[in-house]
């Protein structure tokens, strides 16, 4: 009776983690508005995962290999990667609008990113992508860390650098799209290969 008992409870451990960890990624694609600002409420659903998942570390091996890199490359970082892509899904749902830098109200591309990099770092960057391409130390694909900058040249010169986002891993991009406003992007999706130009790292200085 006492091990059917420890059985279940384990299940139900196992099952609220795995709810925990779904509603999680689904909250990252996901904004409220409230009082005319984006409220992203990503931060509350991962403080309720480390919590659960901390209290019974042994379940992640039963977990998906997905959700254990997700859970691992969002908890893991630091320092200014931390604040960088803390700031930048605060921005996920903002419209877009050219020559705008207003979270919530409208962005373009460059204009998000230097917003979020003068918020969460004090730094300074350039307006444009293209000068923001040129500030930027150039880094392989191997070397891309959450931060740094995918720069595509999406506009009728092929390469010419018209396009900028920040990384939140490898993978994974924030970045305003013309068309449906901030969002999170694959950049190893055929268009984005087809437009991509390099990757960039902000200079520490």
């Amino acid at each position: 009776m006492n091990f059917e008992l420890i059985l279940h409870m384990n299940k139900a451990i196992l099952y609220s983690n795995l709810s925990l960890l779904f509603l999680n990624r689904y909250l990252q694609m996901k904004c409220i508005h409230i009082s005319g600002k984006i409220c992203v409420i990503n931060v509350i659903c991962l403080a309720l995962v480390t919590l659960s998942v901390g209290c019974r570390s042994s379940h992640n091996k039963n977990l998906p290999k997905d959700l254990q890199i997700e859970t691992i490359k969002i908890t893991s970082l630091k320092g200014d990667k931390k604040k960088v892509v803390d700031e930048a899904l605060e921005w996920l749902g903002t419209p877009y609008k050219y020559a705008g830098s207003e979270k919530g109200k409208g962005t373009d591309c460059s204009g998000m990113v230097v917003r979020v990099f003068e918020d969460a770092t004090g730094k300074k960057l350039p307006r444009n992508s293209k000068k923001q391409s040129e500030y930027c130390k150039k880094i392989k694909q191997r070397d891309v860390e959450a931060g740094d900058l995918a720069f595509f040249a999406t506009g009728k010169d092929k390469k010419m650098v018209s396009h900028v986002g920040i990384m939140i891993d490898k993978v994974q991009f924030i970045h305003a799209s013309t068309k449906k406003g901030v969002i999170i992007s694959d950049i190893t999706t055929d268009y984005y290969q087809r437009t991509f130009i390099m990757y960039g790292r902000i200079p520490d200085k």
